[in-house]
């Protein structure tokens, strides 16, 4: 008996080494606890907003909430398998702080393609920390729901507020000598081009790359842009200059108005308020209330045939 717990003591301190200090729950999930603030933990059914940074085991950010300056939301919910992380969700509670490593293979299944920077990665590494937590408790569904309305729409109100300040920071940290739209579009014209400037109707022929206000590439057609900043699945992209009409709402308001001060062979640099861009929602890549920085080149404009 004595042989057998030395050998399972010995066994645990090997994993542990093997993990950094991770410790294993009944699912399989290994968690680090790095700050425990709260006796009370969070429970299935509750609200949870947390920031939330993605990374591979060689500690690649692949996404991170801080970016955007404001936290995800979620519903604790059941664990879809085993592992997940929504087991962990209910070790820890309101202020702390954790990392979970999820399994990869739990998470990339079913044909789902792999990430280009997770396709050597065991784990998929979460860091978490949880910044409210709203429990469902008693509450009914109803107030509940407004409950969470009301927390949500004081924090998109504070990042609003920030945004004017967060802009002129970046405009001053790049020592940039910008002029302003009447709609709050700011630009630079870092090379002029040649002829009339474009106008509605015509088609704009594009290079552009986009980045947050913390220089973070979120999208380019440019390839040697897109490998610098480090985006997704390559391969996959054309790198081509894009082609749009321009003053027909089939771009942000910030290129449409943007673009109608360049003309052939301009190139700008754009710092796009959040209403002249993707606004409270974002998108899957960008933030919502997030500022943006595109830097682009009018290639060619092509008029409509008469």
């Amino acid at each position: 008996m004595k042989k057998n717990i030395m050998f399972l003591a010995l066994a645990a301190i090997g994993f542990a080494g093997c993990n950094g200090g991770f410790k294993q729950d009944p699912s399989g999930l290994l968690y680090d606890i790095h700050s425990e603030k709260s006796s009370t933990k969070i429970k299935q059914g509750d609200f949870v907003s947390a920031y939330l940074v993605i990374k591979n085991d060689a500690d690649s950010v692949i996404y991170n909430a801080y970016d955007g300056g404001q936290p995800q939301y979620l519903v604790a919910e059941a664990a879809q398998f085993k592992g997940d992380m929504m087991d962990g969700l209910k070790l820890v509670g309101e202020g702390d702080s954790v990392t979970f490593k999820i399994v990869a293979d739990s998470l990339f299944k079913g044909g789902q393609p792999r990430p280009d920077k997770f396709k050597s990665s065991k784990y998929v590494v979460y860091d978490l920390k949880i910044e409210k937590v709203i429990p469902k408790g008693k509450l009914t569904d109803e107030v509940f729901q407004r409950t969470i309305s009301t927390y949500i729409k004081g924090q998109v109100d504070a990042v609003k507020k920030q945004e004017p300040a967060k802009i002129q920071k970046y405009i001053a940290d790049n020592k940039l000598n910008v002029a302003k739209t009447d709609s709050g579009l700011y630009y630079v014209i870092n090379k002029q081009g040649t002829g009339a400037v474009i106008a509605p109707g015509d088609t704009a022929v594009v290079n552009y790359t986009g980045k947050l206000l913390n220089g973070k590439v979120f999208d380019s057609n440019i390839k040697a842009e897109a490998v610098k900043g480090g985006l997704q699945q390559i391969e996959m992209r054309p790198f081509q200059p894009i082609r749009f009409p321009v003053g027909q709402q089939q771009v942000i308001a910030g290129w449409d108005q943007g673009l109608q001060l360049l003309n052939k062979g301009a190139k700008a640099t754009f710092i796009i308020p959040s209403a002249l861009g993707y606004g409270e929602r974002g998108n899957q890549v960008i933030p919502g209330n997030a500022p943006l920085v595109f830097e682009v080149e009018l290639i060619d404009i092509v008029h409509p045939k008469k």
